[in-house]
């Protein structure tokens, strides 16, 4: 490392950034920033103990005395480093899996909800499985853990759903694989609080949001002299089957409009795949 001389004519290095960081003012700016407890970064609002030592706002209610100095921990604001932190753009938490998007702290969060490059949660509806990994581990994880999901294969299946009468909340869920790829196929009844129920039907691939652009799929009901159908292109698992639901972007009926195309409780939907 090259060095030059002070006012005093005293050599003095620069300083390195911090191992593994990229050099630039912002990066040591940011790495001020860092939680001595989660190793995140300390975003508004910021606290400190009365030496000055930072911790984030999710750790502080775990702790008793500052992890740093073990003094006391008040709950003292540091507008100072709040307002530098205003102007410092932060690397995305999920930058060690490749995301290279900085960002100021008003939009981190936001950000790092929708990141393509955060872990893939399970994608079988329900909240009793808690895993999450990468892209390349959904299919194995599937296919170890949830073996009672079935697979056909094909553009063109008929997806049944057996004892659509089950009173309360029941999820059915298959598998379609076609076009090099797999799709999952999640049909959700939901009780509300005055007793009706719906369905909702929906197509996720398993795969990323851009991947899912190139894909279409239709849903279809048929019984006599009926038909009902839903196009639509089938959202990616990094979604999620809710957000789906929530903003009505898949098929939805009651259970009136069921019963019209259901056979003794159960309900077969053809399912159609196809590539944009």
């Amino acid at each position: 490392m090259s060095a030059f001389a002070s006012k005093s004519g005293r050599a003095v290095h620069p300083q390195s950034p911090p191992s593994g960081a990229p050099p630039g003012g912002n990066t040591e700016l940011a790495s001020l920033f860092e939680c001595p407890v989660c190793f995140d970064y300390v975003l508004p609002p910021i606290l400190q103990c009365q030496s000055g030592h930072l911790v984030c706002a999710n750790c502080r209610p775990k702790l008793t005395c500052c992890p740093t100095c073990r003094g006391p921990l008040g709950n003292i604001r540091n507008l100072a480093m709040e307002k530098v932190a205003s102007t410092v753009m932060f690397p995305c938490k999920y930058s060690s899996s490749g995301c290279s998007a900085t960002l100021l702290h008003t939009d981190k969060t936001e950000h790092e909800d929708t990141c393509e490059f955060r872990p893939y949660m399970c994608p079988c509806p329900g909240a009793s499985c808690k895993w999450q990994g990468s892209l390349e581990q959904v299919m194995p994880h599937l296919m170890s853990v949830h073996k009672s999901i079935t697979t056909l294969q094909g553009e063109d299946i008929v997806f049944l759903a057996t004892d659509i009468n089950l009173p309360g909340a029941v999820d059915w869920v298959m598998m379609q694989s076609c076009f090099g790829h797999h799709f999952m196929l999640v049909l959700e009844k939901q009780e509300k609080f005055d007793g009706h129920q719906q369905f909702f039907a929906i197509v996720q691939l398993i795969g990323s949001r851009k991947q899912a652009e190139n894909f279409a799929y239709r849903l279809e009901l048929n019984g006599p002299r009926r038909r009902l159908t839903w196009e639509a292109t089938p959202r990616s698992i990094h979604e999620g089957v809710q957000s789906a639901i929530m903003n009505s972007d898949c098929l939805v009926f009651d259970t009136s409009i069921a019963q019209l195309f259901a056979d003794n409780g159960n309900l077969g939907i053809n399912v159609t795949i196809s590539m944009c």
